[in-house]
Formats: C-alpha cells, structure tokens, sequence
C-alpha cells in the first residue's frame, strides 16, 4: 500500500483496518492540528499507540484509574517515573517514545506484572485510537519500526476500532452540550442551581469543579467519566454548570462530537438514544426512552434527560446560552458552596512569578500564600502548615535544594508534596532535587494547565 498519504483520501479508521488486513509491520505516523500520532504495528497488530498532547498525563491518568488492579505504582513511585523519563519537550521525535520506556522501567523494577502492563498498554492504546478515529484531514506516513523494541502485548485492531467507537459514540449522545472530554466544568450557585427538581450531585464534586477537565475530575473522584458527564448534564442544559473550552494542549485534540469518520458503513448501527459503557448488550425489554449505561457487565439504567425532559422552563439554544452569560458575569461575586480549600505556600524572590502565580490560581479552590524572601520561608512554611509547596531553585540568600533539605527534616512535612519552580531543564538537576527530598519539578515559564496539572498530580 501507499506509504503517504492524506486523510481526504482514507480515514483513518479505514488506514488502520487496510495495516491490519495486509498484515503489515510498521510505524505509522500522522500529523493534525499540530498533533502527532504515532502507531505501533506488527504483522497486524498494534503494539502501541501514542499522540503528542501530554503523554506523561495520559499514563498518569490510566495509572491512577487502574490503582486497584496495580497497587504497587503509587504516587511515589509515579513521581519517580517522571522526574526519571519526562521530558520537557512533549512533541518527541518519532524514534522516541518515553512513557513506553517508563512502562517497561515499572516492569523490571517489579512495580508492574506483565499483565497489568498489558492492562495499562490497552487503555492507553484505546484513548489515542480514540481521538485518531476523529481526525478528519491530516498527512500520514508509514516508515520502518523501531529496532530493540521490547513487545510487550499485541492487540487487535478491530477490537480496539470497535471499543473505541462505542464509547465515541457515547459522546457523540452527549454532544449538543458537551463537545470534549477536555472541557472545563464551573459550577454557578445560583437559583438555578438550587433547583430540587434535579438529580443530586455527588458531594465531592464541586470540590474540584475549579479548573479541571471531565477526564481529569473523573479520576480525581473515582468515576467513570460518561458517568460524570451524565450526572452533570441537567446542570449544563440549565446553566448552572458552565463547560469552558479546553486548556492548551488539548484544544488540539479533535472534539467528540460531528464527525463522520466515528462508523464504517457495514458497521452496526446502535440504538438511537442508548448508551453502552463495556461491552454488555442492551436488553430486550429496555425502554426506549432510557439510556443503558452497562460496565463491567453489571447493567445500570440511568436517565440522560433531554432538553424536553427537564423541569419546565425556556430551553432553547439562545435562552441557555444567555442563562450561561449572565451566570458567568456573576461567578466571581457570588457566594459558593462550602468547599474543601487546599493551602499552597509559593516561596520565589522573583514578584513576577508570585503574581503569576496568583492569577493562575485566583479563581481555583485553593487558597495561596506568596512569600518573596526565601530566608523568612520555613517560619511561614511551619505557621501555615501548607497542603503544597511550590518553590523556586535560585533564589538569593539560600537555594532550593537547601529550603526543601531543611523543610523535609521537619517530620510535619514529612508526606507534604514539594515542588520545584525553575528554569533549570537539565537531567542533574531533576536527580538532585529528588535526593533532596522533592516531589515534582515544575520549569519556567509554564502554564495554567501545567501547573494545574502539577496539583492534580499532588493534591488529587
């Protein structure tokens, strides 16, 4: 078959069915959007699959949603994985593919079996192939596969296409309001909200409704995400509950919602209006009108309410999106539901970066001290007792390395997430800071996002 090629030509659902029937070995490579995807294939099979969009938050995310079946990754030994094989650059070169050689590190050091690996290679392989099946123009290349490469499962490409459509169209149900698994819920108290007539919400929700993407606030709470984004629907539809766009990055990644690339055409139709989370069939006696949600083979039947199911009131598209506007003007002066706030110390002597920091995090549930002389920190550091610290490398008087030794000789510190701010990229440097007792490692200049994530990683 051809080695290059368009998306206008063949979709990349029919790309990957043409390498799997032609029993094909080989890399392939697609650009879209400025994302890179990469698949892994032998005689067939797909050994592997990764995109560019934060790799090392994907595994990240699939580790702590498999904890009860790999038990021994911890956040520790996460955090290890990180400072070792994270780079600071996300777009890595073809020929690389570090969170691969970090799964591999997890297995020798005994952290993981080889079937949990297998485990944890499937669902990483089904999020890439996920958002791969929704490209809909991009250039791609087939080349030569990597040498050395340690196989560890091989998994079928039909299967995967067939799973991950399921759930793709799952989204696609949801997609009048909700176009991404990366948007960003905010909660709104207002009259709407306290409206008896919709189902509750689960109480550790809204503590972490600041900030974070459906897919990542699925994993801080322990749920399902379809789940999570069902049970938030009626807040969407009626406004209380505003969805912001994704964060960079991942505005990159293609939305869930209007493709036509999700079905081939001899593929079966689903049934209009009906979800399916695993691989359980619906029932025969289903109502139409319910939506099955099915995992694990234990079937639940739970109402995904359209606009007409909805208490009583002006459901349109423009009475929603003006809902929304107006809430949103009123969102930083109204009071908000009680809510767990983390502490977080930032030690810098450089105000820009404190300010920075400030604005990242004003509109988040945390609350923020700033110190800007390093020398004065560890007596705020013990008053305040914080939940997370983030603190700069060079600072004059007294390095990080030095704050963070005498910080961790404090046994009230003993388990509390550190982390270093620095424009230092440099491999010594991470070591060094893990000797000394750090947990993360954060490098000038960064982002909201990635310093959200670096909470999501600690504080979660």
């Amino acid at each position: 078959m051809r080695n290059t090629g368009t998306f206008t030509k063949l979709s990349p659902q029919g790309l990957l069915r043409q390498l799997s029937n032609c029993y094909e070995t080989t890399r392939l490579q697609a650009h879209s959007n400025s994302v890179l995807w990469l698949v892994y294939i032998e005689k067939g099979k797909i050994i592997y699959a990764t995109h560019s969009v934060e790799p090392f938050d994907r595994l990240e995310r699939q580790m702590r949603r498999l904890h009860p079946q790999i038990p021994l990754v911890d956040n520790e030994v996460r955090v290890q994985m990180r400072l070792v094989f994270e780079s600071e650059d996300n777009h890595h070169l073809p020929d690389q593919i570090p969170e691969y050689e970090a799964i591999n590190w997890l297995v020798n050091e005994q952290h993981l079996l080889p079937y949990h690996a297998k485990l944890l290679i499937q669902e990483l392989v089904k999020e890439v192939i996920e958002s791969f099946l929704l490209v809909k123009t991009g250039d791609f290349e087939l080349t030569q596969p990597l040498e050395n490469f340690t196989r560890i499962c091989q998994l079928d490409v039909n299967d995967i296409i067939e799973k991950c459509q399921n759930q793709l169209q799952n989204w696609r149900y949801l997609g009048r309001y909700i176009s991404s698994p990366y948007q960003r819920p905010y909660l709104l108290v207002s009259s709407k909200f306290q409206d008896k007539r919709l189902p509750p919400l689960q109480e550790n929700i809204t503590n972490w409704m600041k900030g974070f993407s459906l897919r990542h606030l699925a994993i801080i709470i322990n749920q399902d995400e379809l789940q999570l984004a069902l049970s938030l629907y009626p807040y969407i539809v009626k406004g209380s509950i505003v969805l912001h766009e994704p964060d960079p990055p991942f505005d990159k990644l293609p939305k869930t919602c209007g493709s036509s690339l999700l079905f081939s055409e001899d593929s079966t139709e689903l049934i209009r209006g009906k979800l399916f989370v695993g691989d359980v069939a619906p029932s025969q006696d289903s109502s139409p009108e319910t939506p099955i949600i099915s995992q694990n083979h234990l079937a639940v039947q739970q109402l995904v309410p359209d606009v007409a199911d909805l208490p009583p009131e002006d459901f349109s598209p423009e009475a929603v999106n003006s809902n929304i506007e107006a809430d949103s003007q009123k969102v930083k002066t109204n009071t908000r539901i009680t809510q767990k706030t983390y502490k977080i110390i930032s030690v810098d002597d450089s105000p820009t970066i404190l300010k920075e920091i400030s604005r990242y995090l004003e509109d988040e549930n945390f609350t923020l001290v700033t110190i800007n002389e390093p020398v004065k920190a560890v007596m705020s550091i013990i008053r305040h007792k914080p939940d997370l610290i983030l603190l700069d490398l060079n600072m004059a008087g007294i390095d990080g390395y030095e704050l963070c030794r005498i910080i961790r000789n404090n046994s009230m510190f003993k388990n509390t997430p550190i982390i270093f701010v620095t424009s230092n990229k440099g491999i010594i440097d991470k070591v060094k800071a893990r000797f000394v007792g750090a947990s993360g490692y954060l490098t000038k200049p960064f982002t909201r996002a990635e310093l959200l994530k670096m909470i999501f990683m600690h504080l979660a």
